[in-house]
């Protein structure tokens, strides 16, 4: 169980979020557009599996164990960092690995079940296309992740409150384009520059290609939030 690994106590192991929508049907099948499409088939094209792309055979570095460096820790060079020995630097170092990458855990299951809403809400048959396969990516990343947490480190922490708040805005609304503009754009460009800092700043290589191979999928996943409101956008009128 995912519980045994939690630094932090947790009340519950599952969040329900209840909110209304509508599922569109669209029988035009013709009507895709070029870019779109394009994104589609490589959405299928760059399909990888974690289970054996990645180096799981690895060993990282107990002490340190993303090869993370020290300066970019917030209380690096302090007085109090100075005073702390060999063992609970170690354990800083461990620690701040497992919250970002739990974090960034729980963020892709928010991308998951928000690409699962996209395919059911958006009107477009050929973006319902694309989001199918990004289902599929964000399935991806959290079972990485998680792997990574769970064989790597041993620890993990519960989602962060402006994390859930955020998630919680931006599922709980009906409107499509809304998910798209807080999960596609907002959400998922916050992330890539997250995965592009973790990447830049840590030596492990199982971490590093973990993050790399992330972030070539969440490239896409911003690509595909411009596409579709950058259609829809200038067609609302000014109250909306």
């Amino acid at each position: 169980m995912t519980t045994r690994h939690y630094a932090l106590p947790v009340e519950q192991t599952r969040w329900q979020v209840d909110g209304q929508q509508t599922v569109v049907f669209n029988w035009e099948y013709d009507e895709g557009r070029d870019r779109m499409l394009g994104l589609y088939e490589k959405g299928k094209a760059k399909q990888w599996n974690a289970s054996d792309r990645l180096d799981w055979s690895h060993d990282v570095d107990p002490d340190n164990p993303l090869g993370a460096h020290d300066e970019n820790i917030s209380i690096y060079g302090s007085p109090l960092w100075n005073r702390l020995g060999p063992e609970r630097r170690a354990e800083i170092r461990r620690h701040l690995g497992a919250w970002s990458y739990s974090q960034f855990m729980h963020g892709e299951q928010g991308a998951l079940i928000c690409a699962a809403k996209i395919v059911q809400t958006v009107p477009d048959v050929d973006s319902k296309f694309y989001a199918a396969t990004q289902v599929m990516d964000e399935a991806r990343h959290v079972e990485t992740y998680a792997r990574f947490l769970h064989e790597k480190l041993g620890l993990a922490y519960p989602i962060n409150p402006p994390l859930l708040s955020l998630l919680s805005d931006v599922i709980t609304d009906s409107r499509w384009d809304v998910t798209y503009l807080g999960m596609q754009v907002l959400i998922e460009g916050l992330a890539l520059a997250a995965f592009s800092m973790q990447r830049d700043h840590t030596d492990d290589p199982l971490a590093k290609a973990i993050n790399a191979y992330v972030m070539q999928d969440e490239a896409r996943h911003v690509a595909f939030g411009r596409i579709a409101l950058r259609e829809y956008y200038p067609q609302l009128t000014d109250a909306e």
